[in-house]
């Protein structure tokens, strides 16, 4: 090979610039090192030691090592020294020169692949028989009282059962947690429990709810012939069981109802009838063939009943929403006041400005003027116009041509604000006791900093499970993907950690142009530490809710073979869904090996193909 001695001792030189510097970055951080798990000691060296490696731009030796058939180091970030030292080998037997010994040689290729692997079979448990990657589903609410079908997920493939406590509530978490002991009985494997804290998530808080009224519309031909007629229920009350075509009358009225028609007079003032069709004094179905709108009061008169006259019963609200548009003023106070729409003049003009609640009062001495927040996963963005005590103006910057809707209960991201949230809200401190006594992991929500690690460890100290209980950290905020290294590093003080990619409120925080890049850089350092990582959000999520997955939800999957887990959630077709990443998974790995390609022996597709329907 003819390479330029200069080339080849210049390359020389800046590997041992690049050795010298990771060595004094571990020596600098030599104190928190030392607070470590004695497992993770060197793993927590050679985190230090990507972290260093990566405060350099290697592209250039990349290039140079590639067209020398050397290692790019591209998949180096699990045993760093290592490699660097490897290459620095190779580099003086090319130059003709005694390799140099001066350097510790840290962890091997295979020492850094075996301690993950540990890692991960500590966390998530066992794998599944040709299947390296594992799979997390969240159970729906269904699951507390129906043991079939937890017990067929597991049957599919789930290797790990995921409880949502900002869902239900600890009755029903108890249920769920007795039906996946049961399953794993019966198929005699251990099903792990990752129980997901709620966070500290910020939310809209509710909004004055619009008329207690519903709206009936027959289904009408192109010119206006009624095709089919609006079906109307009438009841003697209303349940959460009862659909959504039904009205509440009074039960002795309905009792006299065998037939005939029923008028009313809608709420523009319209003369409407309903015609019963079907009646057994319990309930009576009507059909509608005008458009109505039927209000609680509404007087319904019927003239084969005594008295023939009857009101409406109560019925719900419409749920509100506000209309923003780009250019309109939002006021997001802390009072306790439900939002409501902007009101205006007869001329349209703004009198006063819409606004809603955002129910944190941590976040007001936080944000500034300037700062941008986002509104139900970015859908909405604007600009901190106006700062108060309680209260800020948001100028909106960003919405649909035609204006979006903002609900109560919608999430608000604030990408650049240094928030000083709370790492551990009171419920979740509250719900860590049933965690505690019933789950194998337990995920933080909302982490930003090594201060919201300390506050969880001190809770599992507290409760005497600190080296019992998995930890997952939930990486979802552009302020944890910053201090990863810190958070990771006070997390490894804890026995069997691991990190999960909250894809969602990750992309709305770091902008959906950086999700891909962001991703790739938290696997990154998620492998130096030696950590297995949970690849959630969205992912075949077509398949779950609709029945038919989307091309790109299957790139996706094949993407996640770099991730030890991959979570699903919760879908009428979770079933069909479980399967299908069981089968994509187990054969990609053939192709593919973390993030390095494999290369079987190329041949024609094989296999049967899996039918999603029912």
């Amino acid at each position: 090979m003819n390479i330029k001695p200069e080339k080849l001792q210049s390359l020389i030189s800046e590997l041992d610039q690049i050795i010298l510097a990771i060595n004094a970055e571990e020596k600098t951080n030599a104190q928190v090192i030392k607070k470590v798990c004695p497992s993770y000691l060197p793993s927590a060296r050679n985190l230090i030691h990507y972290q260093a490696l990566r405060k350099f731009d290697i592209r250039t030796i990349q290039k140079n090592f590639g067209n020398l058939g050397l290692s790019r180091l591209a998949r180096a970030e699990g045993h760093v020294m290592a490699s660097l030292l490897n290459a620095r080998h190779i580099l003086h037997c090319l130059a003709g020169q005694l390799p140099k010994s001066a350097f510790k040689p840290g962890l091997s290729i295979k020492s850094a692949n075996k301690r993950l692997i540990h890692h991960t079979k500590q966390l998530l448990g066992r794998k599944l028989k040709g299947r390296r990657v594992r799979i997390m589903v969240t159970l729906p609410s269904e699951a507390a009282d129906d043991f079939r079908l937890v017990c067929d997920m597991a049957r599919s493939g789930m290797n790990c059962a995921r409880i949502n406590c900002a869902h239900d509530d600890p009755v029903a978490w108890a249920k769920m947690v007795a039906h996946i002991h049961k399953a794993s009985a019966i198929l005699e494997r251990k099903i792990k429990i990752m129980m997901d804290l709620a966070g500290p998530k910020i939310r809209t808080g509710p909004i004055v709810p619009g008329p207690r009224v519903k709206k009936f519309t027959p289904v009408r031909s192109k010119l206006g012939r009624v095709l089919r007629p609006a079906e109307v229920l009438l009841v003697p009350e209303l349940t959460e069981q009862s659909p959504i075509n039904a009205l509440p009358v009074d039960a002795g009225w309905l009792k006299q109802l065998r037939g005939g028609t029923v008028t009313f007079t809608d709420a523009r003032g319209k003369h409407c009838k309903l015609k019963i069709v079907a009646a057994n004094g319990d309930h009576a179905l009507a059909h509608c063939s005008d458009t109505a709108y039927i209000t609680t009061g509404t007087v319904l008169t019927a003239k084969n009943a005594m008295p023939a006259d009857t009101e409406v019963g109560f019925m719900p609200a419409i749920e509100q929403s506000l209309l923003l548009c780009i250019g309109d003023l939002l006021t997001i106070h802390c009072d306790d006041i439900a939002g409501e729409p902007a009101l205006k003049d007869a001329n349209g003009n703004v009198i006063k400005p819409a606004h809603v609640a955002c129910p944190v009062p941590e976040i007001y001495s936080c944000v500034k003027k300037g700062e941008m927040v986002l509104f139900d996963d970015g859908r909405v963005e604007g600009v901190i116009e106006k700062t108060g005590d309680r209260s800020f103006d948001v100028r909106i910057t960003r919405a649909r041509a035609t204006g979006s809707r903002l609900r109560a209960e919608k999430g608000v991201n604030f990408p650049v604000t240094n928030l000083r949230t709370a790492g551990l809200t009171e419920k979740d401190k509250s719900d860590l006791r049933f965690v505690a006594q019933n789950a194998d992991i337990v995920s933080m929500s909302f982490v930003n900093s090594k201060a919201d690690v300390e506050s969880l460890l001190a809770e599992l100290d507290n409760l005497g499970v600190k080296n019992k209980l998995n930890v997952l950290l939930k990486v979802e905020t552009r302020r944890a993907f910053d201090n990863l290294t810190d958070i990771l590093l006070t997390a490894m003080q804890a026995k069997h950690i691991g990190v999960m990619i909250a894809r969602g409120d990750l992309a709305v925080e770091t902008g959906w142009e950086n999700i891909a890049w962001i991703q790739r850089e938290i696997l990154s350092l998620s492998a130096a530490a030696h950590l297995p990582v949970v690849w959630a959000t969205q992912v075949l999520e077509n398949l779950a809710k609709k029945g038919l997955p989307s091309r790109s939800e299957i790139t996706d999957v094949a993407t996640s073979l770099r991730a030890e887990c991959v979570m699903l959630n919760k879908g009428p077709y979770i079933q069909q869904t479980i399967r299908l990443l069981d089968v994509i998974l187990s054969g990609m790995e053939r192709h593919q090996e973390k993030n390095e390609a494999m290369l079987p022996i190329m041949n024609r597709m094989t296999g049967e193909i899996l039918e999603f329907a029912d």
